[in-house]
Parts: C-alpha cells; structure tokens; sequence
C-alpha cells in the first residue's frame, strides 16, 4: 500500500504526547535520524504545540528550536517539514532546507504565510483551522461538516494559488481534532474521499489524538493509542489519502506492509 509516513518530532516543552523528550536540539535530531530509519519518508519538526490550550511561541523561541534541528537532518539527506503557523519561521525554515511547509492553519494564522511560501519552493500543507489552541472547540459547530470541511478548504485552496503557488505544490490536511469534536473527527475521517475529490494529495493526521480514546478509553496509553493510529492511518490511506503523520513510525509502517501483504496474496492465483 503506496503512502507517504510523516515522522513526527516535537521540538517543545508542552506538547500533548511527548512534550519535553526532544527539546533538546541533538536529541530532537537523533530522534529525527531515527524515525527516517525505521521508514518515515518526510521528518515533520515542529517548535510550537498546537495541542488544545496551548500558549503561543514568541518567533525567536521558536525559530531557535527548530531551525539547527532542520539544518541538521537536511544536510543528511532527510526530507524535512516545517510545522509552524509564522512566515518568518517557515520562510527560515526553508533556507535551512525544509521542502515542506505544514500549517495547520492553512495560511489563516499569518496573513504573510501564503507569499512567503510562494516565493520558495516547498510544499505547503494547508490544514483545516478554525481558530487558535485556546479556542479549540469554540467553533466546533457545522450544520454538515463534511461539506463545510470540504468548501473551506477549497477557500484555502483558492487563497494559494492566488498568492501564486501551483496545485502542485498543495496537500490538504482535513484537521483532525482542530475546531472538531471527537464525533466530528470521526466523520471527517469517514469522508476522506470527499476531500480527497478536491484532486490534492491529502495528509491525515490521528496520531496519539485525544479522539481515539472514544473508541479505547479514556485512559489508554501512548501503545494503546499508537494502535490505533496505525488503524486509523491504514483506513485513511485506503480512503485516497496520500500520506499520513504519525509519532510511532515503525509501528504504522508495519501495518501498512500487512495489508500489502494481504493485497497482494489476493492478487495471486489459487491452485490446488
């Protein structure tokens, strides 16, 4: 099963799943050389939590924990995302060698967002957003969420190209979690292929989220909720999606080479 895996590394003290582990630069670059390893495609680095409540990062602070991280891996050889909603910081990132910029607001954060990726040549990510951190699930209100995910993020969609950046160059990500219940998560999960119509490549993200304990318990662990990251990416890739963002690489690698593995015994002729 062809996908794209998004290695993730949280460069911040506060981030909800491992927060504080790769603060550290050389430990967030291990970490990153590691996940490359066990088959991530693209190493997503990111020096700001956007987990619910979070406090915004002044730019120097955030530009300070991840730019030697970025530059670090690139002139490995890793390919690297940017995971930031600040111009300044994905315009920087790219110098270092990101090939990737992954806003999770899809532009709505900073108004300068969109040229500053024009004028490079990265990809951009352009997430489904509703508001900041603190507000979460504010706005967490549709009268036919899957429409409404889909027409907003064709805006953003519209926004990029008139800021000059070609189709492409453009991966949608429906946002899981961000200004969506977990029943909404869900749903929006199930319409994949309604995004996926757009004619973009799409990233899912459900890695460790607070959603899947709906379906587990409210107390599941990080190996209980990596499982069910691994489900929930394999579906999301049988549903069109190009890539999916993941903490546990091994783990969603694995799945993905069973259900090749089951494909491709389908595949093949049973003689008696």
């Amino acid at each position: 099963m062809s996908s794209v895996i998004m290695g993730i590394v949280n460069a911040t003290p506060d981030s909800f799943s491992d927060g504080g582990r790769y603060l550290d630069a050389d430990a967030a670059i291990a970490h990153g050389l590691s996940l490359a390893a066990s088959g991530a495609h693209i190493i997503d680095i990111g020096g700001e939590s956007t987990r619910p409540g979070a406090v915004r990062v002044d730019l120097p602070e955030e530009q300070a924990r991840v730019l030697p991280v970025i530059s670090a891996l690139a002139a490995r050889g890793v390919a690297v995302s940017i995971d930031t909603m600040n111009a300044s910081t994905a315009a920087a990132a790219v110098d270092a060698g990101a090939r990737y910029v992954n806003d999770v607001s899809g532009g709505l954060a900073d108004p300068e967002m969109l040229a500053a990726v024009a004028s490079g040549s990265a990809d951009l990510i352009l997430g489904h957003w509703r508001g900041p951190s603190d507000e979460m699930y504010a706005r967490a209100e549709y009268s036919d969420l899957a429409r409404e995910v889909t027409v907003e993020l064709g805006e953003r969609v519209r926004a990029a190209a008139a800021a000059g950046i070609s189709p492409d160059r453009l991966i949608l990500d429906p946002g899981i979690g961000f200004g969506k219940t977990p029943e909404q998560s869900w749903t929006t999960l199930h319409h994949l292929p309604r995004i996926r119509a757009l004619g973009y490549r799409v990233l899912v993200g459900t890695s460790r989220k607070r959603f899947l304990t709906t379906a587990l318990d409210a107390d599941a662990n990080e190996e209980r909720r990596d499982l069910a990251t691994a489900v929930t990416s394999v579906l999301a890739v049988q549903s069109g999606a190009w890539g999916v963002r993941v903490h546990n690489v091994a783990a969603t690698r694995d799945a993905l080479a069973v259900v090749d593995a089951w494909n491709e015994a389908g595949e093949s002729t049973w003689t008696t």
